[in-house]
């Protein structure tokens, strides 16, 4: 093997950083939850979700993440997050809170032909219980006015703890969805 090829570490059984490994793909239909119930978070430092194609039920609805700690569902008003978002027709806007009981997925989408909704987030130091959870997220939705909106920002459970679930849900209706949790090698 050539002397570049070891400085860049592509020895044979050297550990393959930053490959996404697939944890569990679901593919949701008609339900108003769904929970990843083992996330490895003993392996993963950083998580990887990737959630396409949501339709929801109910117009308006944003699809939203809760975290379990050690087996119980955080459901208090601790999370925080900051989002900046934009509409194709030129209008920009940001949220933020300091007191909301889940962190969002996707903006709102709703259930006219064609509206759908799709993001990826990624999570960080679920598995390590003396260090904040921490997200960082980006989506895109067209909705019923045939509008593309986007939005990304960053999301926090402000107390140490063991993320050991991650919980997809709407606040009422249904939604469908294939999502897909991965993590990250020797993050």
């Amino acid at each position: 093997m050539p002397l570049a090829s070891s400085r860049f570490g592509l020895l044979g059984g050297v550990a393959d950083l930053g490959k996404l490994e697939l944890i569990e793909t679901k593919t949701i239909s008609s339900a108003s939850s769904a929970i990843f119930t083992s996330i490895d978070e003993s392996t993963y430092n950083v998580h990887f979700l990737t959630v396409n194609n949501v339709i929801n039920s109910v117009d308006t609805r944003s699809l939203r993440i809760r975290f379990f700690e050690s087996g119980v569902e955080e459901s208090a008003s601790v999370y925080q997050e900051a989002i900046q978002y934009g509409y194709s027709i030129g209008l920009f806007g940001e949220s933020r809170t300091t007191g909301q009981d889940y962190l969002r997925c996707t903006f709102d989408s709703g259930n006219a032909t064609n509206e759908t909704s799709n993001s990826y987030t990624y999570f960080y130091n679920l598995g390590d219980s003396s260090k904040y959870s921490f997200t960082t997220m980006q989506h895109n939705t067209m909705d019923n006015l045939t509008r593309l909106i986007m939005g990304f920002g960053s999301g926090v459970l402000p107390q140490a703890s063991t993320v050991d679930q991650i919980k997809l849900f709407v606040t009422s209706g249904t939604f469908s969805a294939t999502a897909s949790l991965y993590g990250i090698a020797e993050s």
